[in-house]
């Protein structure tokens, strides 16, 4: 199984929200972060926000965050917004081609309890489990740059 690039910068996304914790998140500071492109981001959001799982908050001082903890957003909650298809053969797929064993195939059992496994484990890591396993996430993110005071302009 491989997750989609949109799943693995849905994850960054939203680690990168919950680093900058007590703070909007704007989307031109997460793409510079990730050296990604911001349209990208933008539209990774739109399914985000939609599932809940960030908020969006418009305006000249606007940005993003979490829409609820870190801690209540697994790394399963993400991939089921992201990722279109979990079909791991052909014959989890809809209008796949007919097979008389589809009912009592044993590949088709074993994949299907593959991936529930699969989804099991992903649904014990949170996004605030992943934060916490960098201690210094804000460093490498620039986060901590973001927050320091302005320097006054030198008197003349």
């Amino acid at each position: 199984m491989r997750l989609t690039k949109q799943t693995n910068y849905a994850v960054r996304m939203l680690m990168y929200c919950a680093a900058n914790e007590g703070h909007l998140s704007r989307i031109p500071e997460i793409a510079r972060a990730y050296g990604v492109s911001e349209l990208f981001l933008f539209k990774i959001l739109q399914p985000l926000n939609k599932a809940g799982l960030v908020e969006t908050v418009r305006g000249r001082n606007g940005g993003v965050r979490l829409g609820r903890a870190a801690d209540r957003i697994t790394l399963f909650d993400v991939i089921k917004v992201t990722e279109d298809s979990f079909a791991m053969a052909e014959c989890f797929e809809d209008g796949a081609v007919e097979c008389p064993l589809v009912d009592s195939c044993g590949l088709n059992a074993a994949l299907r309890k593959a991936l529930n496994a699969f989804f099991e484990v992903l649904a014990e890591y949170t996004i605030d489990d992943l934060v916490k396993a960098r201690p210094q996430i804000n460093f490498l993110l620039g986060i901590d740059l973001l927050h320091l005071p302005k320097m006054a302009a030198p008197a003349a």
